[in-house]
């Protein structure tokens, strides 16, 4: 097992030295393991040709059926030591969720599993996926994906609205006039939501006038706070913003939003942790306006 675990963590690593610091080793201790496991199956699994060494084809195949032992062994233990609400619970969230939905919501499940610490990573959506996918994760609050990877489960925790936001000086102004004579604050980044917000600008038949690209929310934020310009943005970003500087409203009367919500294991030792978990975002998104699903059938769902 410590074997398959060594060399899950080349993989992840990209190279010996990278997976001695996950498992605790030296590169020496690791290099001895990797051998030792070639040795007990009679092939090479690891590119000495190259440096730094990598897995080779037969490596790579290996793992892909090593995750899913360390992954059951893992849940296992956990099981027999009675450890399933206790340790650490390694969640993923989106960026716009990281800042106050889900440290809330882990809060709030404080009182509930005394014993249980935090670990979370910000990331994109259909990465943060794959690291539950691969066990590296035990959850994450993604958005809303066409396909999930076989394995995982995915729950609706909040639905929303994406809005467009403009100086508060302009409120007076429609939708339309804001995003043809204003400047254009471009949410440039590769996920489905900024490309669909790209197919909306064009079904309308608008071509924004562009002055600033970023690839954060909270940037996006700052440029029109400082009266760049005019954005499209999720609801969940505005709701600490500076209300006297700024003006919202749902982008074409709320036709657009975007659903985010919890991917996990179909079978985990967490299961239990990760339903009180699940309660307390939807509580508390409820308690900020997001609701789990908005009843709106008509409505444009935004992947992202």
């Amino acid at each position: 097992m410590r074997q398959l675990q060594t060399i899950v963590a080349v993989a992840d690593a990209g190279s010996l030295a990278g997976a001695a610091a996950i498992v605790n080793l030296t590169p020496s201790a690791v290099s001895q393991q990797i051998q030792a496991l070639e040795t007990h199956i009679g092939v090479e699994l690891i590119d000495r040709k190259k440096r730094p060494r990598q897995l080779n084809a037969r490596g790579q195949e290996l793992v892909r059926a090593a995750r899913d032992v360390v992954q059951t062994m893992a849940e296992v233990q956990m099981v027999v030591s009675g450890r399933k609400t206790a340790g650490v619970l390694k969640f993923g969230a989106i960026r716009t969720v990281s800042m106050q939905l889900v440290p809330q919501a882990f809060a709030k499940m404080r009182p509930q599993f005394p014993d249980l610490a935090f670990e979370l990573t910000v990331g994109m959506s259909q990465a943060l996926m794959s690291d539950v996918a691969a066990g590296r994760l035990d959850a994450a609050m993604v958005a809303e994906h066409v396909g999930v990877p076989a394995g995982l489960t995915w729950s609706t925790v909040l639905t929303e609205p994406l809005v467009l936001l403009a100086p508060s000086t302009e409120r007076s102004r429609s939708d339309l006039s804001l995003l043809r004579d204003l400047p254009f604050i471009r949410y440039a980044t590769d996920v489905p939501l900024a490309r669909q917000i790209e197919t909306e600008l064009s079904r309308l038949s608008i071509t924004p006038r562009q002055i600033v690209v970023t690839n954060t929310m909270p940037s996006v934020v700052g440029m029109v706070e400082a009266g760049l310009g005019v954005a499209i943005v999720p609801k969940i970003v505005t709701l600490d913003m500076r209300t006297d500087r700024l003006h919202t409203r749902p982008f074409c009367e709320g036709a657009i939003f975007r659903r985010v919500g919890l991917v996990q294991r179909q079978v985990s030792s967490r299961s239990t942790v990760l339903v009180g978990l699940r309660d307390a975002l939807i509580e508390h998104a409820a308690a900020i306006g997001l609701q789990p699903d908005d009843g709106s059938e008509a409505g444009m769902s935004v992947r992202a």
